[in-house]
């Protein structure tokens, strides 16, 4: 057995092994100068871990593949590691929802086939694929260089995935106390993720309907989601006559000087100043109350 080695197969690669390599790599589980990639029994047999290739689901013994007949769940390589990953206690079950539900789910059912190719939507596994080598007969070397390069750019956004949960959990507590008043809009006084902390504190209960939070030198009124599922609603729309207005024309519209512009989807508008974005959000409370 060679320590912290990682086998799988070798010709075209796929986002799941790609992705399996990238997490144990992330984690600091195996050596980059262990990877190996064949289909030689004797070298995947020296491996410490091997994924997508062998024909056996056993993490107890590091095999993660699921193309054999006996396996009949809905994980590939990639959400077979990450379930280990848990199961190894190296990550809680929030972050495992979090990447789960970010990337793993979606790469799973792509490389299993559940999910059918859409014109024009181009998912992480596509971008995985697009660094197959074009020609199809590149040999063994322009192979394995093609797959360390997309090995490098799925761990470089794992790394950023995995910053980005550390830094919507450090906003909670600024989140929570927003929400405690229980009034019809969060108000923050700095920029942070809140949607993920909002629902997970109880969101779809609470009676705020609008978030007014700093956008760069501006700042911004928008409507709250009525669920995590359904981002992009809002369980209040800004009024209709603002709808694609700009600086002049909506501040005509709303008498506000601070006004700059209101999306035509009319779940944001931005304005020049906190005290704005609050005149905006009475008149949008007002202008329901007389509805």
């Amino acid at each position: 057995m060679i320590p912290r080695s990682f086998g799988t197969h070798d010709g075209t690669f796929h986002a799941d092994e790609v992705s399996a390599c990238a997490l144990l790599l992330d984690f600091g589980l195996i050596d980059r100068d262990k990877i190996y990639r064949t289909r030689d029994p004797e070298i995947l047999a020296k491996c410490e871990y091997v994924c997508d290739v062998g024909g056996i689901y056993d993490p107890k013994k590091k095999r993660f593949d699921h193309h054999q007949l006996e396996y009949t769940g809905d994980l590939s390589s990639a959400g077979m590691i990450w379930l280990y990953l848990l199961g190894q206690g190296l990550i809680d079950q929030s972050l495992y929802d979090f990447i789960n539900h970010s990337i793993i789910l979606g790469i799973d059912a792509h490389d299993i086939g559940k999910v059918m190719q859409k014109e024009g939507v181009c998912t992480f596994s596509h971008v995985i694929a697009n660094f197959v080598p074009i020609a199809y007969g590149s040999d063994e070397q322009q192979q394995n260089s093609a797959f360390f390069e997309a090995l490098s750019f799925a761990a470089s956004h794992f790394d950023r995935l995995f910053k980005r949960y550390r830094y919507i959990l450090a906003c909670r507590d600024k989140v929570a106390a927003a929400m405690a008043p229980r009034n019809e809009a969060l108000i923050f006084d700095e920029a942070m993720p809140w949607q993920e902390n909002f629902f997970e504190l109880g969101g779809e209960t609470h009676p705020a309907l609008f978030v007014i939070m700093p956008a760069q030198d501006h700042w911004k009124l928008r409507g709250i989601p009525p669920n995590p599922k359904e981002k992009m609603d809002v369980r209040m729309p800004l009024p209709e006559e603002w709808a694609g207005l700009r600086d002049e024309a909506l501040r005509q519209v709303t008498g506000i000087d601070g006004a700059i512009f209101c999306h035509k989807g009319r779940f944001i508008s931005v304005w020049k100043t906190k005290e704005d974005a609050i005149k905006a959000l009475k008149a949008v409370l007002k202008g329901r109350e007389s509805i």
